[in-house]
């Protein structure tokens, strides 16, 4: 801006001043982005890198060969998404529970058994206080959780996987009818 006389250097510098607030809010606005991006590529991140190896092909086939129920897990499920699925094949004995096949990975995945068929994160936390917590998965391609003493699979119909972290569900599979 071209100014003459006794204000020119007033209104450069309240032009300067206006620029250079500009620029420092453009500045801060794409710092907080980066470090929005990176704290999220973190906690998605994060658990894939401090994941355990699945159990040993053989171990996993073994409990699925001796197992009394077993079902699909689906990505096709109401709750699903891109990034919160399962898939394979999911087997229950009256001691363990093993899973062949893969999971979306994240936080915090526990495995729990309802007595009613949950496809979504409503049906979930509605049968929630009658679901039984079986263990923790801390792999996402294959695992074999013991069933604690005390639970019997057989008053129970659905496996559910729950990202306990962020209240998300993952998948699920109807391993047999009530009655």
């Amino acid at each position: 801006m071209l100014a003459f006389g006794p204000n020119a250097a007033r209104l450069y510098t309240q032009d300067a001043q206006e620029a250079y607030m500009k620029r420092l809010i453009v500045l801060a606005a794409t710092h907080i982005a980066a470090l929005g991006l990176g704290f999220g590529l973190g906690v998605y991140s994060l658990p894939i890198l401090t994941a355990e190896d699945a159990p040993d092909v053989a171990v996993l086939e073994q409990a699925a060969k001796t197992a009394s129920y077993s079902a699909t897990l689906s990505r096709d499920l109401r709750g699903s998404d891109s990034l919160h699925w399962g898939e394979g094949r999911i087997s229950l004995s009256p001691e363990t529970i093993s899973h062949i096949g893969e999971l979306a990975p994240g936080p915090d995945y526990k495995v729990y058994l309802t007595r009613e068929f949950v496809a979504d994160e409503a049906e979930f936390e509605a049968a929630r206080s009658e679901a039984v917590r079986i263990g923790e998965v801390r792999s996402y391609d294959g695992f074999v959780l013991d069933v604690p003493e005390g639970i019997n699979i057989e008053d129970f119909t659905t496996v559910v996987v729950w990202c306990e972290s962020f209240g998300e569900f993952i998948t699920a599979a109807q391993y047999r009818t009530a009655g």
